[in-house]
C-alpha cells in the first residue's frame, strides 16, 4: 500500500480510537490510585489497554506491514516496516479532564544499514478536533473540525528568526533531577522569548513547531516509553520542514534516552546556547 494511503487509513483509526477515549473521559471516573512513573492512574491503564487493542486490531487488519515496534526488539530487519503504538500521551491532563491529550501512531522503517527511522506519523486530539498527518515525501497536514466540517491545511513552521519574542514550550519528566534540569534551562532563558509554556503533551508540543503555533519546543531525557509519541511528532515536524534533534545536534536514537529539541529552523543556533 502506498504511504499516502496508508496514512489516511491510520489517522481514521486513530480518530476512531479517540471517539472511544473521549466517551470514556466524559464519564464520570475515580482519580484516585495512581500507578507508575508517569503519574497516570488505574483509569488511564484500563482505557491504553483497550486503545491499543483496537488499534492494533484494526492496522493488522489494513496492513500489518512488518510487525510491531515494541515487540520485535533486536530482530528488527533491514528494509522493514514497524508499527509504533502509544499509550494516551498526556495521561495526567487526560484523567484530569483536560483537553491536551492525544492517540498517536507512527510507522518506522529500518534502512540497510540497521537503523531506524519513523516515516509516518498521525497525532490525534479528540477534545480539540485536530489531527496532524505526516508521511516521508508527503508533507503535513492539519485537519481541524469546524462547525461547517473539517478543513485541511498544509501546515508549516514559523519564520521567527530570533529567541526574543519568540513563544517556546518546554517539557519535563517526573524524575526530581530530569525536572530541575528543564527548570534552569528555563530559568536562564526566561525574558528572552515572549512566552514559555508548559503544556503538553510531547506529541501536540511537536505539531505546535510543526504549524508555527510554537517557534521551538525541548525537554531533557525523553525516554524509551516516549517513542511513540515522540516518533509521531517527528514525522510532522520533519515533513512541514522543520528541525528536530538531540540538544548536541545529533539525530535523535530511537533505541536510547534523549534530550530534546524541536525547532522552526531559524532560531536553533540561539536556543542552543541554553541546551546544556
Amino acid at each position: 500500500m502506498e504511504l499516502r494511503e496508508l496514512t489516511m487509513r491510520t489517522a481514521r483509526i486513530a480518530i476512531e480510537a479517540g471517539r472511544h477515549a473521549l466517551q470514556d473521559q466524559i464519564n464520570p471516573h475515580d482519580l484516585r490510585n495512581p500507578v507508575g512513573a508517569d503519574g497516570g492512574s488505574r483509569f488511564a491503564s484500563e482505557i491504553d489497554e483497550r486503545l491499543i487493542r483496537y488499534c492494533r486490531s484494526k492496522i493488522v487488519a489494513s496492513d500489518p506491514c512488518d510487525g510491531f515496534w515494541e515487540e520485535e526488539g533486536s530482530d528488527r530487519k533491514p528494509g522493514g516496516r514497524y508499527w509504533c503504538l502509544g499509550h494516551i500521551d498526556g495521561s495526567i491532563n487526560y484523567v484530569r479532564n483536560m483537553a491536551e491529550w492525544t492517540i498517536t501512531v507512527s510507522l518506522f522503517e529500518v534502512g540497510e544499514d540497521g537503523l531506524a527511522k519513523p516515516i509516518l506519523g498521525v497525532v490525534h486530539a479528540p477534545v480539540l478536533g485536530l489531527t496532524y498527518l505526516a508521511a516521508q515525501g508527503q508533507g503535513a497536514i492539519r485537519v481541524r473540525r469546524t462547525a461547517v466540517g473539517d478543513k485541511r491545511e498544509k501546515i508549516m513552521p514559523s519564520t521567527k528568526r530570533e529567541l526574543k519574542g519568540s513563544v517556546v514550550s518546554f517539557g519535563m519528566s517526573y524524575f526530581p533531577k530530569e525536572s530541575e534540569r528543564a527548570l534552569k534551562t528555563v530559568a536562564q532563558m526566561a525574558g528572552r522569548p515572549a512566552d514559555i509554556k508548559r503544556v503538553g503533551p510531547t506529541s501536540l508540543d511537536l505539531c505546535r513547531v510543526a504549524d508555527g503555533s510554537y517557534d521551538a519546543y525541548f525537554e531533557p531525557m525523553l525516554h524509551s516509553w516516549d517513542i511513540p509519541a515522540v516518533s509521531a511528532g517527528a514525522v510532522v515536524v520533519w515533513q512541514a520542514q522543520g528541525r528536530l534533534s538531540q540538544w548536541n545536534g545529533q539525530p535523535v536514537s530511537w533505541e536510547h534516552n534523549n534530550d530534546v529539541v524541536a525547532s522552526n529552523g531559524l532560531i536553533d543556533r540561539e536556543l542552543s546556547r541554553y541546551l546544556r
